[in-house]
């Protein structure tokens, strides 16, 4: 499914690059169109996240009530989702489009040869064969990004071969090569900058999350008020349960910026490019859809 995904993705970006002749903008036009694709399911998550937030004064009375009667609270659980005409579920649709929309990207982008210029995997192999008899060192993970640099090299040793020519893309931008992978160039300053703007990026995303999951989770430890009774309900447990969440969540903000160095670091530059636009896309996405939700539900 991710090849087959990779592969539609790679007309696109071929798309692009033949329009701009520069791999570095394609990619940020390729980032800026999947994102207004994708704009109607991220209204729908933002959404879904206010309205959940709000619900859980609900599922808490719910909860309360029906504590020594599990099958009556989950009864229960489902009426409010229906009354509220929300699924429990609502939420796994986006993950579920996110993570194929992440691993097909990578697909694409650490093999532009074969998505994005259609190149045949025994034309791939057969240039790699001959860069490895050269005793040249050819990369496991990303091998066609490693081809793409030696582009110079491969056409003179075949002359003849009308797809070599595909391999001449231009992967400056702005002064960098976005063919370089940081790890393997570790003594050019250059290839740190957008590895460092990637994980500056992600930082403010996850705090922006953070922050957000703690304005709910300080919302619900405040009293729940019982409708029919008016009777103050004290949640001593739940509160200790909110409480070990807002440490997580403190945690994963220091963790996924650790993590995010690892992948920039070994990732080609072009793949950190893309997900530097779409951190950038998204935290802008989040600001402005915050913003107007915000004043449609005050209307």
């Amino acid at each position: 499914m991710f090849e087959s995904l990779a592969n539609l993705f790679g007309y696109l970006l071929s798309f692009l690059y033949n329009l701009v002749n520069n791999y570095g903008i394609a990619i940020i036009l390729f980032t800026l169109i999947i994102k207004v694709l994708l704009l109607p399911l991220s209204i729908k998550q933002q959404k879904t996240m206010k309205k959940s937030a709000k619900m859980q004064e609900k599922m808490k009375v719910i909860q309360f009530k029906y504590k020594n009667d599990p099958d009556k609270m989950n009864q229960e659980m489902m009426n409010l989702y229906k009354t509220e005409n929300m699924s429990p579920f609502s939420g796994c649709l986006t993950a579920i489009v996110q993570l194929l929309l992440l691993l097909s990207i990578f697909y694409l982008v650490k093999s532009p040869i074969t998505y994005m210029e259609k190149i045949s995997s025994e034309d791939i192999n057969k240039y790699i064969s001959q860069l490895q008899e050269e005793g040249k060192e050819i990369s496991k993970v990303y091998p066609e990004i490693d081809l793409i640099r030696e582009y110079n090299w491969l056409k003179e040793k075949n002359p003849e071969d009308n797809n070599i020519e595909k391999l001449n893309l231009q992967m400056n931008f702005v002064g960098l090569d976005l063919s370089k992978i940081p790890q393997q160039n570790m003594t050019d300053y250059t290839v740190y900058i957008i590895p460092i703007l990637y994980i500056l990026s992600s930082f403010i995303s996850i705090r922006m999350t953070t922050a957000m999951q703690e304005k709910q989770n300080k919302a619900k430890k405040d009293v729940v008020i019982d409708g029919e009774t008016g009777k103050e309900i004290e949640e001593k447990e739940s509160e200790n349960e909110i409480d070990a969440v807002m440490q997580t969540n403190k945690m994963m903000s220091w963790m996924m910026p650790i993590m995010s160095i690892s992948i920039a670091f070994v990732a080609p530059l072009g793949l950190a490019l893309y997900w530097l636009i779409n951190n950038i896309l998204m935290i802008l996405e989040r600001l402005i859809l915050d913003k107007a939700i915000k004043q449609e539900e005050e209307e």
